[in-house]
Formats: structure tokens, sequence, C-alpha cells
């Protein structure tokens, strides 16, 4: 049985720093990309960044780059999201998700395995 649990979410103040992870247990962690996507109340969801089963190739959105970093740790089976430098519009549920491929995508659909997601919320 495949399961996909994130981790690391919390409430935290405009500026601070935060580490998400996401463990994919069940699979053979090497082959599988990795995506993390965000829904902040009443948006849609929209991708945040991915990594690819080697993590020889990662894609961040606009919003991402330069403030969070994506990391994939076969060994452990797990991905983790530094988030740095934290605003208060990237509060929102973080989900990750998996597939078994060689590349990945900032589209959800691509994804064939879901976590339940955990709150970020950063406020004053």
């Amino acid at each position: 049985q495949v399961q996909v649990v994130e981790s690391g979410g919390a409430l935290v103040q405009p500026g601070a720093s935060l580490r998400l992870s996401c463990t994919v247990s069940g699979v053979n962690f090497n082959t599988y990309a990795v995506g993390w996507f965000r829904q902040a109340p009443g948006k849609e969801r929209e991708g945040v960044s991915c990594i690819s089963k080697t993590d020889e190739s990662a894609w961040y959105e606009d919003f991402a780059k330069g403030r969070f970093t994506i990391s994939k740790d076969n060994a452990k089976n797990t991905v983790y999201l530094q988030m740095n430098n934290l605003k208060s519009e990237d509060t929102a549920i973080y989900t990750c998700a998996a597939v078994d491929s060689d590349f990945c995508s900032g589209y959800g659909p691509y994804y064939r395995y879901w976590g339940q997601g955990t709150q970020v919320t950063v406020a004053s």
C-alpha cells in the first residue's frame, strides 16, 4: 500500500523559515518524481515545486524561485521543501504528490499518489 505523508507545517511569522517533509512508502522511491502543491482558502490548487526521480532537475513556480529549495533523499524515501522568507501569501495547505516517472511536473493530474497535506500559516 502506497502512503504519502507530509509534515513540518506550522504557524510562523513573516520572514521565518520552514522545512516541509514528504515521505513516500510502499514504492521503489528511486523511480519516483515528486511535486509540491498548495491551496489557499478560496483559491485553486497551484504547483509550487517539483523534483525528478534522480534529484538532477527541479522546477519552481515563479513565487518560489529564490525562496524555496526542493531536495530528495532516496535513502529516506523523503522529499524536502525548504521555505525561506515566508510571506503571508504563502499561507496554504501544502500537499505533495508522487509519480513513477523520470521527470516531474507542476501539473497536478500528472501525479498518481497524494498526501493529505500540512498547514502552513504565516501571520504576525
